[in-house]
């Protein structure tokens, strides 16, 4: 069985998409400032390559989140485990996701989840009823890409 994934994600601003489904996901932002130092002493980096974003050196164009109980890298910052990874890229988005993430709500309920995803800058789409089922909300996150809260 495979533990350690990350699902790539293009984006126009990493760092913030990274942010909001951090927040979303209850995930911790990677810090690859070690690996940055390490890799900028050594000559391998230049300033071109690095980007500050809310005080920590980062990749240009390039954010990753990690499931907050996974194992990870002390100097990358690197999940072992279960990732996002978030790049730029020079075109928008175009179309329907062909891949999404479902966040289900806890305890608290879909009201409570929705609200806070609102909060975050994830507006509503549409709601789905299924009847007996249930329903949950067809929702965008601050860059347009799709995802249910269930």
């Amino acid at each position: 069985m495979a533990l350690n994934w990350k699902l790539v994600i293009d984006s126009g601003n990493a760092p913030v998409l990274a942010d909001f489904w951090a927040a979303a996901l209850e995930y911790e932002v990677e810090d690859p400032s070690a690996l940055i130092e390490q890799l900028s002493s050594a000559g391998h980096v230049g300033a071109d390559d690095i980007a500050e974003h809310k005080g920590r050196k980062i990749f240009r164009g390039f954010a990753a989140i990690r499931h907050p109980d996974d194992p990870f890298d002390p100097i990358s910052g690197i999940s072992q485990g279960r990732r996002l990874l978030f790049q730029d890229v020079p075109e928008p988005k175009s179309g329907k996701n062909r891949l999404h993430i479902d966040v289900h709500s806890g305890p608290a309920g879909l009201d409570a989840l929705v609200s806070r995803l609102e909060g975050l800058g994830a507006t509503r789409l549409r709601e789905i009823d299924r009847g007996p089922a249930g329903h949950w909300w067809i929702m965008r996150d601050p860059e347009g890409n799709e995802f249910c809260a269930a």
